[in-house]
């Protein structure tokens, strides 16, 4: 993968030039928490801990102390776990949308916020949609985006619009190509099936879908993408590209007007499958 070194075998991902590693810390039935950590400072940040036995498990095991956590949105499966964190670790800071109906957020920011204690280089970009309060974390090298966009997939319009959903997709896809993407969910082979149904003559989703399935037998994570892979494949970043149109026109049974219009015909056909 252009951009990023894989270590499979321990699950992690090493940006290059930098000290910071990624791992997956698998919760609930499909979530990934993202550990965050300094290897020569042992600064680790969490993002998006849902449970919080998984996060200081993993902690244990590396003999490190969390050093603060990222909350891409409010929804219990990635916040669930901050209480019992922070009953540990009193004084660490919880950063969060300013929009975030949680109590226990210590820095709520949005694109605006200056001198939030954001680590390792790390932007704030608001992309409302999944929740009105959603976030995503951004740096040169990686992008953390919740349930906004999955590999190959989009998170559900919950509290937002199609438009609000379609705009902020369209800012993370203008991310660059290289750009580790790690979201929420452990998605993307069912999310392959269905971008198949959409374009059932794309030979490069038939390969993808094999490659995924060769990651599960093996027990590895189809995660991080990159924002290349994603614009390539992912359909609901492609809804002006004729293809697209087409399905989602026939699915939708008349002429959609724009690309919001057949966003929201993809949407409304996923949540159907």
């Amino acid at each position: 993968m252009s951009g990023v070194l894989t270590d499979e075998k321990e699950g992690r991902v090493r940006p290059p030039l930098s000290l910071l590693t990624i791992s997956p810390i698998p919760a609930l039935r499909d979530n990934y928490i993202w550990l965050l950590e300094d290897i020569n400072t042992r600064e680790a940040w969490v993002v998006d801990p849902g449970l919080a036995q998984p996060v200081i498990q993993a902690l244990q095991a590396k003999k490190s102390s969390l050093s603060g956590i990222l909350l891409t949105h409010h929804h219990p499966d990635h916040s669930g776990g901050v209480p019992e964190l922070l009953s540990m670790w009193r004084d660490i800071p919880v950063i969060a949308s300013s929009r975030s109906p949680l109590s226990f957020i210590t820095h709520p920011v949005n694109e605006s916020t200056l001198n939030a204690p954001l680590p390792f280089g790390l932007n704030v970009l608001e992309v409302p949609g999944h929740t009105l309060d959603h976030l995503a974390f951004y740096n040169k090298e990686s992008v953390f985006c919740g349930d906004t966009l999955f590999s190959m997939g989009c998170g559900r319009v919950f509290e937002g619009t199609p438009e609000q959903m379609h705009r902020s997709l369209t800012r993370l896809s203008a991310l660059p190509p290289t750009t580790a993407m790690f979201c929420g969910h452990e998605y993307t082979l069912a999310n392959l099936h269905f971008a198949q149904r959409v374009t059932p003559d794309n030979a490069l989703i038939r390969q993808k879908i094999q490659a995924v399935k060769a990651l599960y037998a093996n027990h590895l994570a189809s995660l991080p993408s990159t924002m290349g892979i994603e614009t390539q494949l992912n359909p609901f970043l492609r809804c002006h590209e004729a293809a697209i149109i087409q399905a989602a026109e026939t699915r939708a049974g008349h002429r959609l007007n724009n690309e919001v219009a057949v966003f929201a015909a993809l949407r409304e056909w996923k949540n159907h499958v």
